[in-house]
C-alpha cells in the first residue's frame, strides 16, 4: 500500500493527513501555534511556528498509523491565502509574515487603484485591491520598512515557505498566486504588467505549477527531520479554499462549495475565468489544473451565531436555542438581522459594516431573534450566489456544504430555500489537508485527474432540498438588500 500526505498550514494550526491510495484517511495529526498582533489592524505570524509544526504533524501521524514514511510516496499543500513571506538571497526571513487577515494596507490599495486604475485592476487579476492580498503588504513593507525592503530577494506565501523547508527548492501554486493580486487571472501567470506599475521586482516572485504538478523532491535534511524519504515528490497543492474544494469534490461546473464555519464562503469552479466587473467576488484559478473558480466570502457567518449566543443565551446550548427557532416562520415576523459584526468582504467590501437587528418589536421573542440569525446569514450567502450568477455562472446542480454550521438540519433547510437549491453533504470532512492528499494522489500517477479522483473517492451521504418556503424568503430578502446601502453612512459615522 502506498501513502500521500496532506499538509494544511492554517491561521492556528498546521495539520497533517496520511491517505492511502484508495483515498480512505488513515489518520490526521495536528500542532497548534499562534498569530500576535502588534498594532490595531496588525496581524503577523512567524514562519519557523508553521515548519516546526508541519515536523511533529508529519512525524506524528506517521506514529499514529504505524506507517513508515518510506511507504509515502507523495506529498500535497495546502494553505492560508495571501500572506507575505519575505526572504534575503540566502533564503532568511527578514521579518514576521503579514497575514491574510491584516487590515493595515487600506492606504497602499488606494495607490493600486491610482496606480494601475481599478477596473484594469480587476480586468488582469479578477479582483479589486483588498487590505487582505499580498501586492498591498508588499507596498506597505517599501512605505514603512524601507530598511526590510532592501533586503528582499524572494516572496512566498505561508504554504510555499513550507515546501522551501521541504525541498530546498521556490514554487508557487496558481491557485495560490492568483490570490496575491499579482496574477493574470486569465493566463495563469505572473503579471509583468502589475509588476512593473507597482515597482515590484519580477525577480522576487516563484516559479508557479498547477495544483496537481510535481514541484520538487523533498530534500535529505527535511528527510532526517520528517522521517520521509528523501526524494519523495511534493506537488503544487493550493490555496485552503481551492483544496477544500477538492476535499469535497467540487471540482466541476455546476458544483458549488459552501463553507459554514466562522466565515462562510461560496465557491464555484468554472471552466473558463469568469470575472465580476466590479470586483465584488473573488476569481481566482482552482487548484485543478486548467480550471478558474468564482469565491464569495462573508466574514461573519455561524461566527455570527456564535456571538449571538455566547451574548443573548450563553447558558442555552446551540441545538436548543436552534430547535426553539423552528417553531418561528420564514422572515421571522418581520426581523432582519445584518451579519457584519467584524464587516464584511462580498458583495460589500466594507471593514466598517456593523451588525444590526431591524424590525424589532415587543412581539418578538428570543426564538425570532435566533430565526432571525440563520435567515440573515442565509440571506448574505445568497448575494455571493446572485453575484455569480449575473456574471454567467449557470446550470449550478448541487450545493457540497462543510463547515461546523452545517451539522444543523434547520439551518441547512433554511439555506436550501434561500438559495434555492439542493444542499449536500459528503464523507469527507478534512477539508483542505484532504485535497491536498488528493492532488498529491493525482500528481503521482494514482488516478487520472483530479476530477476522476474526486468521482472515486469523495461520496453522497445526505441531501437537503429546497421546500415549499421560497416564496416566503423573497420579500425579507429584498428588504435585506436594501438595508446596507440605507445604512452605510451610520455605519461611518458609528466607525
Amino acid at each position: 500500500m502506498s501513502y500521500f500526505i496532506g499538509i494544511d498550514t492554517s491561521t492556528t494550526a498546521t495539520k497533517a493527513l496520511l491517505m492511502d491510495s484508495a483515498g480512505a484517511v488513515i489518520a490526521v495529526a495536528a500542532h497548534e501555534y499562534t498569530y500576535e498582533t502588534p498594532q490595531p489592524l496588525w496581524s503577523e505570524q512567524h514562519p519557523a511556528l508553521w515548519w516546526d509544526a508541519t515536523v511533529k504533524s508529519i512525524r506524528d501521524v506517521l506514529d499514529k498509523a504505524d506507517v513508515d514514511g518510506t511507504a509515502v510516496h507523495g506529498i500535497g499543500l495546502a494553505g492560508q491565502m495571501h500572506g507575505l513571506v519575505l526572504l534575503d538571497a540566502d533564503y532568511n526571513v527578514i521579518r514576521p509574515a503579514l497575514l491574510w487577515n491584516d487590515q493595515r494596507t487600506g492606504a497602499e490599495c488606494d495607490e493600486i487603484r491610482a496606480r494601475i486604475g481599478k477596473e484594469r485592476l480587476v480586468e488582469l487579476t479578477g479582483n479589486d485591491a483588498l487590505t487582505g492580498f499580498t501586492a498591498p503588504k508588499i507596498l506597505w513593507v517599501r512605505n514603512n520598512e524601507p530598511e526590510n525592503y532592501a533586503r528582499i530577494a524572494h516572496i512566498l506565501l505561508p504554504k510555499d515557505y513550507v515546501r522551501l523547508k521541504l525541498t530546498g527548492m521556490l514554487a508557487c501554486d496558481r491557485a495560490g498566486g492568483a490570490g496575491t493580486l499579482l496574477f493574470d487571472v486569465k493566463s495563469r501567470s505572473w503579471s509583468g504588467e502589475v509588476a512593473a506599475l507597482l515597482g515590484i521586482d519580477p525577480e522576487w516572485l516563484p516559479p508557479t505549477f498547477e495544483g496537481s504538478a510535481v514541484t520538487s523532491m523533498v530534500a535529505g535534511s527535511a528527510a532526517e527531520l520528517t522521517g520521509l524519504r528523501a526524494g519523495t515528490p511534493v506537488v503544487g497543492g493550493g490555496g485552503d479554499q481551492a483544496a477544500n474544494a477538492v476535499g469535497t469534490g467540487a471540482v466541476n461546473e455546476g458544483v458549488v462549495a459552501l463553507s459554514l464555519g466562522t466565515s462562510g464562503v461560496i465557491f464555484a469552479t468554472t471552466d473558463t475565468p469568469m470575472i465580476e466587473p466590479e470586483g465584488r467576488l473573488h476569481a481566482f484559478c482552482h487548484a485543478v489544473p486548467h480550471k478558474w473558480h468564482l469565491m464569495g466570502v462573508m466574514l461573519s457567518a455561524a461566527g455570527s451565531l456564535r456571538w449571538y449566543r455566547d451574548t443573548v443565551a450563553p447558558d442555552i446550548a446551540f441545538d436548543d436555542l436552534v430547535e426553539a427557532a423552528a417553531d418561528i416562520g420564514p422572515g421571522a415576523d418581520g426581523l432582519l438581522f445584518l451579519p457584519y459584526l467584524t464587516g464584511e468582504r462580498t458583495p460589500h467590501p466594507d471593514p466598517l459594516a456593523r451588525g444590526a437587528f431591524i424590525g424589532l418589536t415587543v412581539r418578538h421573542t428570543q426564538a425570532h431573534m435566533t430565526r432571525a440569525v440563520l435567515e440573515g446569514v442565509a440571506y448574505g450567502l445568497r448575494d455571493s450566489f446572485e453575484l455569480m450568477k449575473a456574471v454567467g455562472l449557470g446550470n449550478v446542480k448541487q450545493i457540497r456544504i462543510s463547515g461546523g454550521g452545517t451539522r444543523s438540519g434547520l439551518w441547512r433547510q433554511i439555506l436550501a430555500d434561500v438559495l434555492q437549491t439542493e444542499l449536500v453533504t459528503v464523507n469527507s470532512t478534512e477539508g483542505a489537508a484532504f485535497g491536498a492528499a488528493i492532488l498529491a494522489a493525482t500528481g503521482c500517477g494514482v488516478f487520472a485527474s483530479v476530477e476522476t479522483a474526486c468521482d472515486e473517492i469523495i461520496q453522497i451521504t445526505g441531501s437537503t432540498v429546497p421546500g415549499k418556503d421560497l416564496a416566503a424568503y423573497e420579500i425579507p430578502y429584498a428588504n435585506y438588500r436594501r438595508l446596507y446601502p440605507a445604512l452605510q453612512d451610520v455605519f461611518q459615522q458609528l466607525a
